[in-house]
């Protein structure tokens, strides 16, 4: 697969991911929040700090997608072992750290709190180790992306 075939092929992942976000972020939680409220009106007052704590996990993931779109034209132009994208992979690892993270806190505030069940912090701790398990990967690639690039600028001054 050549450079400009990888580049499209992630960018429309990239593009696929963001419009998935957008339909489970502005369609699906507050439908399945307000079917909630319908069905256990007590619930009501759980609505709006749920749905507001789901979109703020979204900023990170948007921030994600943001950096890996400026990786693939990277990519696309032959230039996938630099610096900069070996900062560009540290800056995704440590977003989905953080977002691991706050999903991981603001669950167990809301589990302490009564404003979640044990099952919905199991499925949310689940998603935080998957986070957790993306960041893990994408600091080890940046690590090896940044190696790469100063073995490349190495064999630059040689040459």
């Amino acid at each position: 697969m050549n450079q400009k075939t990888l580049a499209n092929w992630l960018q429309s992942l990239i593009v696929v991911a963001a419009l998935c976000g957008a339909l489970l972020y502005g369609i699906v939680f507050p439908s399945v929040g307000e079917r909630t409220v319908e069905k256990f009106p007590e619930l009501a007052g759980w609505f709006w700090p749920w749905l507001l704590f789901l979109w703020g996990s979204a900023i990170p993931c948007y921030l994600v997608l943001w950096h890996g779109w400026r990786l693939t034209g990277s990519v696309r132009r032959d230039e996938s072992f630099t610096r900069e994208n070996a900062r560009r992979l540290g800056k995704i690892s440590i977003l989905a750290a953080v977002d691991s993270g706050y999903l991981f806190l603001g669950n167990l505030v809301f589990l302490l709190l009564s404003m979640s069940h044990p099952s919905v912090f199991a499925a949310l701790l689940l998603i935080s180790f998957i986070g957790i398990a993306i960041a893990a990967a994408a600091a080890l690639l940046s690590h090896l992306v940044y190696k790469a690039a100063l073995m490349r600028e190495d064999a630059d001054l040689t040459i």
